[in-house]
């Protein structure tokens, strides 16, 4: 799920000289701002969806649900080709759209661990979230996105190949996850899944972090699409936070 990636070969990134400039400074920090509040909102609905035991009904015990699990999916794809001159306000939108339905899918963990309750994947592994394992999971994503993203603000090596290769085999794990409900389950492939998953995601923050340094020096003094890549690349930092987190959670979980 890392669809808004964009690329600017033009800009060579060792000619970026990031130490003095308060322009790219001001943009990194808008889109680590949206970020967090991304974050933060997308916890408290979880915490909220997954404490009030009739909101979660409602939501996990109707057809309602599949709003909430195939949404965020529906959104990229559609935007990606829906927008073809999208502006702060579509960009905008679309990013809280999916904080919200991506913080009511982390509310599953929060009514696993409210009720002391223990879940069983398809592969028949046993989870038993705690919020002590919400914790240790949050501050290992934490720690490993702010060092990651300082790795790709800082370094000179152009990681766009890396980039384009991981994104098409972050799909390709993604579909190959769906495919594996047409085969035996395999506690094993699980495992697989969930740290590819784990490890793309990881070097594409760094991969992101650069991509949006090369939008910057893009589209410096375009007021309207520097707005636009602040929303894009909050999008994309959430995604792989959520992906993080989420793969962090299952194999910390595990019985």
């Amino acid at each position: 799920m890392n669809e808004f990636n964009r690329g600017f070969g033009a800009v060579d990134v060792r000619s970026m000289d990031t130490s003095v400039n308060v322009g790219l400074r001001t943009f990194m920090l808008g889109v680590y701002q949206k970020l967090a509040l991304g974050i933060a909102l997308s916890g408290a609905i979880a915490f909220a969806v997954g404490t009030y035991q009739p909101l979660f009904a409602v939501i996990f015990g109707t057809p309602l649900i599949y709003l909430f699990q195939f949404g965020p999916l529906v959104l990229i794809l559609g935007s990606a080709f829906l927008m073809k001159n999208p502006s702060p306000l579509a960009t905008g939108i679309l990013y809280w759209a999916i904080v919200v339905m991506l913080g009511v899918c982390l509310s599953i963990w929060v009514a696993m661990a409210s009720a002391g309750a223990s879940g069983a994947t398809r592969a028949g592994t046993v989870l038993t979230p705690t919020f002590f394992t919400m914790t240790k999971a949050f501050l290992l994503t934490a720690s490993a996105f702010g060092a990651l993203s300082l790795w790709g603000y800082v370094t000179k090596a152009n990681l766009q190949p890396i980039g384009v290769f991981l994104g098409f085999a972050l799909w390709g794990v993604i579909g190959v996850s769906l495919l594996s409900f047409l085969f035996p389950p395999s506690g094993m492939f699980e495992i697989l899944i969930q740290v590819a998953v784990l490890g793309i995601s990881g070097v594409l923050v760094a991969v992101d972090t650069q991509n949006l340094k090369q939008s910057y020096f893009a589209f410096e003094g375009d007021e309207r699409s520097l707005a636009v890549m602040t929303n894009y690349g909050a999008l994309n930092f959430f995604i792989l936070f959520y992906n993080i987190f989420t793969m962090l959670m299952s194999l910390l979980s595990r019985d």
